[in-house]
């Protein structure tokens, strides 16, 4: 059973490199079976439906992403203020930029939701939980903004991510930068 899950998990990683560098039209089973460098039919065994691969590509990016449990408890004793509030934007945005194929399959996946409801749905509940899980750690956390402030700050760093890993603006600033940045202006 472990070596299933990991190989599951190796087909998922697989996809979200095609996903990523192909974008939607490329991900197919045969293409992800060819960077995952299993036989072929490998990825239809595990994921019969495209809608099934997608699926798995979503649970696999929330895996990827989902913050280090000791990293949320060191900040539990903290008192809330700007720097905690900082911290917390970096961390995301570490995650987020830690492996760009994972941020660029979000994206791409993101665009065909808006296309395919089936993606929608799956891709949306993801995103509605990490929503409240961030609300919920600013409520425990002690600091400002609830439900509206924090989904301000996702559109803020998806923004912040997609300009970085496409087109970026030339603006001197690094990643970092912008981030304190936002937040100096958010908290003043």
């Amino acid at each position: 059973m472990v070596r299933d899950d990991e190989r599951r998990s190796a087909l998922a990683d697989a996809g979200i490199r095609v996903l990523a560098e192909e974008g939607a039209r490329g991900l197919t089973h045969r293409a992800v079976d060819a960077i995952a460098g299993t036989p072929r039919g490998t990825a239809s065994n595990y994921f019969p439906t495209r809608g099934d691969l997608v699926s798995a590509l979503t649970n696999r990016i929330e895996e990827r992403l989902t913050p280090d449990p000791d990293v949320i408890a060191s900040r539990d004793s903290r008192s809330p203020d700007g720097a905690l509030f900082a911290e917390y934007l970096q961390d995301v945005v570490r995650r987020l930029s830690a492996d760009p194929h994972v941020s660029l399959a979000l994206f791409e996946l993101r665009l065909e939701a808006a296309r395919k409801p089936a993606v929608a749905a799956a891709l949306g509940a993801w995103r509605q939980r990490a929503l409240l899980d961030d609300v919920a750690f600013n409520e425990a956390a002690g600091l400002p903004g609830g439900r509206t402030e924090i989904a301000l700050l996702h559109f803020a760093i998806d923004g912040l991510l997609l300009d970085h890993l496409t087109v970026p603006l030339d603006t001197g600033l690094t990643v970092e930068a912008a981030v304190d940045e936002l937040v100096d202006r958010i908290l003043p």
